[in-house]
């Protein structure tokens, strides 16, 4: 197994309508996003090059593209597609652990928030 290292992304906001509830649909709320990429460390490291790592940019964008796009039921799912799309646009990620905060869960209590993390590995 080749060497590897970490990128976070760490607590990414985006406005999105997932949930059960058709109040989660119409109303909205706030998601937040952490993704840990373990990545094959290649030359990246030592050439410098931004070809041969992952760009957290790019990285950044697929996630808010996935999270506000189609409506899910589950932030488990979410989570999942996630996680499995970076492993596909970027191929030197082995691991994506991706969790998912949702801060205004329907839930009959006081809570800050409800989370989900799924790993998915290449």
């Amino acid at each position: 197994m080749s060497p590897t290292y970490t990128i976070t992304l760490k607590n990414c906001a985006f406005f999105a309508r997932h949930g059960v509830l058709d109040e989660e649909e119409l109303l909205g709320q706030r998601f937040f996003v952490d993704a840990e990429l373990e990545v094959e460390q290649g030359t990246a490291l030592v050439d410098d090059s931004i070809e041969d790592t992952v760009h957290y940019g790019i990285a950044f964008q697929e996630i808010e593209r996935i999270v506000t796009g189609r409506r899910r039921y589950l932030i488990e799912a979410l989570a999942l597609e996630v996680a499995k799309t970076l492993c596909v646009r970027f191929p030197q990620i082995k691991r994506a652990k991706v969790s998912i905060r949702k801060p205004n869960a329907p839930v009959p209590g006081v809570l800050d928030y409800v989370e989900v993390t799924v790993e998915h590995v290449v």
